[in-house]
């Protein structure tokens, strides 16, 4: 039975979801709400997001929500089912890494990233706010004080975790649409390692095939 993934393709959450997908091979049916005041219908929050927010994946009959606890779930079900990408590594001491690696991103990384992405990206298109230029600063410096972190942690290495897992693959969707706005670039730019783990994230075939999707 193929999988059914609710949500909007260029939600950030819901292209996370799109991306371990689409790297593990696996068939999917994308099915996005007919509005975003739809997800606080009573019949959504009673079957499918308790909260009223998107993602919500159907395996079958089993019903997950969140985008990173979908991703676990994906890649423990799926990984080498479809092609031979290991996204979640087996060994106990790697998986256990890769989960450090998912907390730097959930909790350190994607806080700042996100509301630089709502500023330039959402509070005008989807709100008629002119964006809060004191909020890009601020989150900006927050996000430079991260990347100075990453820089480190990816010395000598390719991927956070030597080999490409779920914590690289979850910077990506913000990444990309605060990337290519080009008073931003730099933040990656002007840091070696941070640049060129950027740029091998970017030539993956999922990144690659879903950003082409949601431009």
């Amino acid at each position: 039975m193929t999988i059914k993934l609710i949500g909007y393709a260029a939600s950030g959450p819901t292209t996370k979801v799109i991306i371990t997908l689409k790297e593990l091979g696996i068939p999917y049916e994308l099915d996005p709400p007919a509005t975003y005041q739809s997800l606080k219908d009573d019949d959504y929050i009673k079957n499918k997001h308790p909260f009223g927010k998107m993602p919500v994946l159907f395996d079958g009959d089993f019903r997950i929500t969140e985008s990173r606890a979908i991703c676990r779930y994906l890649a423990s079900k799926y990984q080498g089912k479809y092609n031979d990408t290991i996204l979640l590594p087996n060994d106990v001491h790697q998986a256990g890494l890769v989960d450090q690696y998912i907390s730097y991103e959930s909790f350190y990384y994607e806080p700042p990233i996100s509301k630089v992405f709502y500023e330039e990206k959402v509070a005008k298109k989807f709100f008629d706010k002119d964006p809060d230029l004191e909020v890009i600063k601020q989150n900006r410096e927050e996000l430079a004080k991260v990347l100075d972190v990453f820089e480190k942690l990816l010395e000598g290495k390719e991927y956070l975790n030597g080999e490409c897992s779920l914590a690289d693959l979850f910077i990506c969707p913000y990444t990309y649409f605060v990337y290519c706005i080009d008073t931003h670039s730099n933040l990656w730019d002007s840091r070696p390692n941070v640049k060129n783990w950027w740029n091998r994230l970017c030539n993956r075939d999922s990144v690659k095939t879903t950003s082409e999707e949601i431009k």
